[in-house]
């Protein structure tokens, strides 16, 4: 976000905009500008896969940052995965899972990122990542409409 001496949000709030462009169809956009579109005729990504997207970027965006530091990885992927359920208490996600997939090259280099990719995706479940740590603790969501008390 734009520092705006005028804007009185603090530099903590986030927040996107999503509009209808269709039945079924919507527009997700930040205040970057940058969008997604989920729904629709077209193939786009679910909102729950959503979900999943923000989980594995937010500790990839970490992960890479830390032992990109050491060496540059020859391969990066992460893979988020669960069960959608659906029981008493209503549809949710369970048995979350993020796999790491990182290599690095042959070396010292390559040798010091490898040691500390551990440690580096237990920080980012324990402390670092935004995403997980309010999956996690369960933040509450509320649900107003606009224009009702």
């Amino acid at each position: 976000m734009t520092a705006n001496p005028e804007d009185p949000r603090p530099d903590s709030f986030r927040s996107v905009r999503l509009h209808r462009t269709g039945p079924g169809a919507f527009r997700v956009t930040n205040d970057a500008g940058a969008t997604i579109d989920i729904g629709g005729d077209e193939p786009t990504f679910s909102p729950v896969e959503l979900l999943l997207a923000a989980l594995a970027g937010c500790a990839a965006v970490n992960v890479e940052e830390i032992t990109g530091r050491r060496a540059e990885p020859t391969g990066f992927e992460v893979t988020a995965e669960g069960h959608k359920v659906r029981d008493e208490s209503g549809g949710r996600m369970s048995d979350l899972r993020l796999l790491f997939e990182v290599a690095f090259p042959d070396g010292e280099a390559g040798d010091a990122a490898r040691a500390v990719l551990p440690r580096t995706v237990r920080q980012t479940h324990d402390r670092i990542c935004t995403v997980s740590r309010t999956v996690s603790l369960g933040t509450e969501v509320d649900y107003v409409v606009a224009g009702q008390d």
